[in-house]
């Protein structure tokens, strides 16, 4: 029991310490607890579609800041690992039979194999380099999908495959649950000391190559994390579309992630959910104007990043939060003294909220 009554106590802690003390996360927090309760205000299967659909991309969008954020690994082919999952995912539940828990993780694996068959050569070229070489990765997978129409479906796809859940609502909680999941499992990971390697590869790889780390092994790691997630990513889009055509490895959707990430805010993690929930469903309203949705859809996102050009989740943390001058921790505006070391934040930076949220 004290055990028990230790860990609560720990949790409660870390809760309030990582979460409460940051008007940023706690917003956060109160976001996904209002997504909890949709389904009892408004319970309408097409609000329901939407919001499982964003919390897929969701978990697509963040996979691609762990590596292209993180990292430096500016990725424009990560249909890569969307695709294949979502294909090996729709084969083994079609023709073997097997349940969606184990298609999903097999189809995020088989991902990733394919990810280090084709990616490992690329992952020596560095910067555009790589970009330019990772436009080729959707395009040689499609190229195998169009050779082998007996197995693939060609451009028809494969459908009738198992649902996600047996019912809407379901499918809804379950892949709320699993972004939120995987989503803290990624912060996680960029925040601990590999998350750190991470970014001193992405700001000076030479340098971190000369203090006796092993930069390639670091960025396979993060290509192999980031492939395994989009493929969980993949796996769950074809078990809730209940089809899987050549459209899961066009150019669009590697490059639609990309002004998400950037339009939430990039190497946060959290930046991609912020980004996604907003643009997404903002897509799928426009469509009551079909002729201008586009064209409002890029009149939105310029403008929105021409007032905060870090993104939505950088500008809001940089309005609602300081940085403590000496352990670089960050402290809600309200507070006089760092909530780690208790060093006095400085009052000009506490009057920044007022100033620029005015």
């Amino acid at each position: 029991m004290q055990l028990i009554a230790y860990l609560f106590r720990k949790l409660g802690r870390d809760f309030h310490g990582e979460i409460v003390s940051l008007p940023t996360r706690t917003i956060l927090l109160i976001s996904f607890l209002i997504l909890l309760v949709l389904p009892l205000l408004n319970d309408s299967s097409y609000l329901l579609r939407v919001i499982t659909l964003t919390s897929i991309f969701t978990i697509y969008a963040a996979s691609w800041d762990l590596l292209g954020g993180f990292t430096g690994q500016i990725s424009f082919g990560h249909a890569l690992f969307f695709g294949v999952a979502a294909y090996t995912s729709a084969l083994l539940n079609l023709h073997l039979g097997m349940p969606v828990l184990i298609t999903i993780p097999l189809g995020a694996l088989a991902a990733v194999l394919s990810g280090l068959v084709l990616g490992l050569p690329g992952l020596r070229l560095k910067g555009p380099y790589f970009s330019l070489a990772s436009l080729a990765f959707p395009i040689i997978m499609m190229g195998i999908v169009f050779t082998f129409p007996q197995l693939t479906g060609g451009e028809l796809g494969i459908s009738g495959i198992t649902r996600l859940a047996e019912t809407r609502l379901a499918e809804y909680y379950l892949s709320l649950i699993i972004m939120l999941i995987i989503v803290l499992a990624m912060w996680k990971i960029v925040t601990s000391k590999i998350g750190l390697i991470f970014h001193a590869i992405r700001e000076d790889e030479i340098t971190v190559r000369a203090s006796g780390i092993n930069t390639s092994l670091y960025k396979m790691l993060a290509f192999i994390i980031s492939g395994l997630f989009a493929g969980v990513a993949g796996g769950m889009y074809a078990h809730f579309m209940r089809v899987v055509g050549p459209s899961t490895l066009e150019l669009i959707m590697s490059l639609q992630i990309i002004v998400w990430v950037i339009f939430g805010g990039i190497a946060t993690i959290y930046g991609s959910a912020v980004g996604v929930f907003i643009l997404f469903p903002l897509m799928e309203y426009l469509r009551v104007v079909p002729e201008y949705r586009m064209l409002i859809f890029a009149l939105i996102v310029i403008l929105v990043l021409r007032i905060m050009p870090e993104g939505i989740s950088n500008w809001a943390q940089d309005l609602l939060e300081n940085e403590c001058p000496r352990c670089k921790e960050r402290n809600a505006f309200t507070r006089s003294s760092c909530r780690i070391c208790g060093t006095e934040i400085d009052s000009r930076l506490q009057i920044n909220f007022l100033k620029r949220g005015a």
